[in-house]
């Protein structure tokens, strides 16, 4: 099994924005354990390419933080099983994946995504209250 978590490679957290990520970190797990571990950089793929890199990157699974309901249906098209709504350290949160433990919320959305509005860097027309570290506050979590 191949598992990815959008990462935030200066604190090693959980990335909160997924379409926004610059990073995944790719978990190669065998019989319950991590066998190996890679940084992919996404080149600045966003939001609708994303799900394709993780798709030719054979993921089954993603940790994330704030995903909208675009990115989700483009997962499931491509057959990644998604846990959004983690939050804290990437490695922590797969061993918590692997012990059966993660703490997720799979009704996690970027409720903005998909209107017509503008956040800043997205393509919408709306003000969605920055995104300090990666932090969305217009829905994401």
């Amino acid at each position: 099994m191949r598992l990815a978590v959008t990462y935030e490679k200066e604190t090693g957290d959980v990335f909160q924005h997924f379409g926004h990520t610059e990073t995944f970190k790719v978990y190669d797990i065998a019989e319950g354990e991590i066998r190996g571990e890679q940084v992919i950089d996404t080149n600045g793929t966003g939001h609708g390419a994303l799900a394709g890199l993780l798709a030719m990157e054979k993921v089954d699974a993603l940790i994330c933080g704030g995903i909208g309901g675009g990115a989700r249906n483009a997962l499931a098209e491509a057959k990644i099983v998604v846990y959004p709504g983690a939050l804290g350290n990437a490695d922590e949160n797969v061993k918590a994946f692997l012990a059966g433990e993660l703490s997720y919320d799979p009704d996690t959305m970027c409720s903005h995504h998909g209107e017509d509005h503008t956040c800043g860097d997205h393509e919408e027309d709306h003000s969605c209250g920055g995104h300090e570290g990666g932090n969305c506050g217009g829905g994401c979590h």
